[in-house]
């Protein structure tokens, strides 16, 4: 597994500076223990309580492109505290990737509290995409009903000049997929990294890149 690192305190005085270095040293150990290789350390002065950490960024920009599959930190508490906590570590569920802890020795063990809240969460994130997806569905049947056709938005297409045929790795949503990850997680996704293109498009080029193969 390619890791990454990443040690948190909350303030710079100088007893704090001294435990990012004990963290890194510890980390360094449990990855060496356990095989895993580090490609990225991460440190950070930051409350816990904050989301909107360039750490934290980094660290998720480089688990979405691929670059490393396994995180690292001394414990829970590092990675964030209170809704910050449940949220990037359902951020990382989403992403499949594996926590190890110093406090664990190992791959984290998520309390039964947090276990039962980060799959309140994903119960509800299904939901609310079941939602939306329905409310599109039965807008276009009462569209169809009024007599909307769709396929005249694709008649003639080749003759209208349109916009500009947006790009993006088709190859990564390719590999999503084959994670069994939906279209918006892929679109999530691809907007983290700077594509800023929509869930259609994306499942439109997808069928198109099936169709070729």
């Amino acid at each position: 597994m390619n890791a990454i690192i990443y040690c948190r305190v909350s303030t710079n005085k100088t007893e704090q500076a001294t435990s990012l270095r004990r963290q890194e040293e510890e980390l360094l150990q449990l990855a060496n223990k356990h095989n895993i290789q580090v490609v990225k350390i991460i440190k950070e002065e930051m409350s816990g309580y904050d989301i909107d950490r360039d750490g934290v960024i980094s660290m998720l920009d480089t688990f979405t492109n691929h670059q490393a599959n396994c995180l690292l930190i001394q414990d829970e508490t590092r990675l964030g505290r209170g809704n910050t906590k449940i949220a990037l570590l359902h951020q990382l569920q989403k992403l499949n990737i594996s926590v190890y802890t110093g406090t664990d020795d190992g791959e984290l063990q998520i309390s039964e509290a947090d276990s039962m809240v980060l799959q309140i969460v994903s119960i509800v994130e299904e939901y609310q995409r079941k939602i939306h997806n329905m409310k599109i569905k039965r807008g276009m049947q009462r569209a169809i009903e009024k007599g909307f056709e769709p396929s005249r938005n694709f008649s003639n297409r080749e003759f209208s000049p349109g916009r500009k045929r947006l790009s993006f790795p088709i190859e990564q949503v390719v590999a999503l997929r084959k994670q069994n990850r939906t279209f918006d997680d892929i679109t999530r996704i691809l907007n983290q990294q700077g594509f800023d293109v929509s869930k259609a498009t994306i499942h439109r080029r997808y069928k198109e890149f099936e169709n070729v193969e």
